[in-house]
């Protein structure tokens, strides 16, 4: 765990030794359990470390997640990076959602095993959970990993964004012109404003970064389209 210290500590992220135990709990079992379920390709437990707690936890200081009281992790797959903002944020409310119920139901173990007790999920696909009452334009933030273009990212999450909350992206290098190329879609999604924080880890460069987009207008009710759609026919 010392990637994970050094990367708290550097960014004065508060944790105790009870922080850590979680984190630690968690890799052990995530690693555990993958050797009978796909749960993550990286099986070295350093590695883990960095590109799974670290590189989700990057966000921590962005003062539009600090402001965020709920909070929904779309394509969480094995819990990133919900389940590591969730260890250090307790405070915060956390749905993770996912279209494969198995990880879902290893999150909630692992959460309850711990004693993590600010994570919920949901099953379903965002173009389905986006139009319940209960999700549409309720969360301060929706965050997301590794999921999708933004072109089409922004119709998966802009929807379950309250007015005046925000979408958070990890993005890699070519962040910049994956926003020049959703500009439009963004807009028709509610989105008024923009700006990339670089989340680069050490001296990598910036290879990481969270593009972080503020919706100021209610998303037409068409959106998302139909299950499948967004990727077929992304909005230009």
């Amino acid at each position: 765990m010392k990637q994970l210290i050094d990367y708290l500590e550097k960014n004065n992220i508060s944790f105790d030794d009870e922080t850590v135990a979680k984190f630690e709990g968690y890799r052990s079992r995530i690693l555990e359990l993958n050797e009978h379920i796909n749960l993550t390709a990286i099986k070295d437990p350093e590695e883990f470390t960095l590109k799974h707690f670290v590189d989700s936890i990057t966000c921590y200081n962005i003062p539009e997640y600090q402001d965020a009281d709920r909070i929904l992790d779309l394509g969480t797959g094995a819990g990133f990076p919900g389940v590591p903002l969730a260890i250090l944020s307790p405070e915060k409310e956390f749905v993770l959602v996912d279209s494969l119920n198995k990880r879902l139901k290893i999150i909630m173990q692992l959460c309850d095993e711990l004693g993590i007790k600010n994570v919920t999920t949901v099953h379903g696909r965002a173009e389905d959970l986006a139009k319940q009452e209960i999700h549409r334009e309720k969360y301060d933030m929706c965050i997301s990993r590794a999921v999708a273009n933004l072109n089409v990212l922004s119709e998966y999450c802009l929807p379950f964004v309250k007015v005046g909350g925000y979408m958070a992206a990890y993005k890699g290098a070519d962040a910049q012109n994956e926003v020049d190329d959703a500009k439009k879609a963004m807009k028709i999604l509610g989105a008024v404003d923009y700006r990339l924080h670089d989340a680069s880890i050490g001296d990598s460069g910036r290879d990481h970064q969270i593009l972080l987009v503020k919706k100021g207008n209610k998303t037409p009710s068409k959106y998302p389209r139909k299950a499948g759609t967004p990727v077929k026919e992304p909005l230009k």
